[in-house]
């Protein structure tokens, strides 16, 4: 790899990390470990094709296009927590994992909502805000939002704050966010 295709590969990585708070080849290979999949299978669960997969696995490309992908890398990242947490086992996972491979051309959160509604697999804060960043991501890149931030920050702090913390923040610091102003 030439002097120029690292540097593409450091920003397009770089960019992953200010949208989706890390590389994405990290995420993606930590879900591969943590729910046992291989990399052909992730892709399919996503929907995407196995050299895309590896084209944003590697810094190749930077950004995941499809909003819906998006969501359903979020549904396999709060199923990876719940499978590390002891709270799903290993064959629910899978069953999961194929309603969420499923659901690729319909409304993805409905399986989510649907288990939410029976009670099962409620809410943490950590995919409650793990949504929001998913849903301001999926609108603008984290440049456009830090932009709009700017502009309203003179006017109107608190929702500046918020775009800044959600949509171009990390996770954990945007958990913190969350917390503080609850109750």
């Amino acid at each position: 790899m030439d002097a120029e295709q690292q540097e593409a590969t450091a920003r397009a990585r770089e960019l992953q990390r200010s949208w989706y708070g890390e590389p994405l080849g990290a995420l993606f290979r930590r879900l591969i470990e943590d729910l046992g999949l291989n990399q052909a299978r992730l892709a399919a669960v996503l929907g995407l094709s196995a050299p895309m997969l590896s084209q944003l696995m590697s810094g190749q490309r930077a950004k995941i296009g499809n909003p819906a992908v998006v969501q359903r890398v979020q549904l396999l990242q709060d199923l990876s927590g719940q499978v590390a947490d002891g709270s799903v086992s290993a064959s629910e996972a899978a069953e999961r994992m194929e309603e969420i491979k499923k659901n690729q051309g319909g409304a993805v959160l409905t399986s989510t909502t649907q288990a939410r509604a029976a009670g099962v697999g409620a809410p943490t804060v950590k995919r409650v805000v793990r949504e929001i960043q998913s849903l301001l991501r999926s609108v603008a890149s984290a440049g456009e939002i830090i932009e709009a931030a700017e502009q309203l920050a003179p006017t109107h702090p608190e929702l500046a704050e918020f775009l800044r913390v959600y949509g171009a923040g990390r996770t954990a610091d945007a958990v913190t966010h969350y917390e503080s102003h609850q109750g």
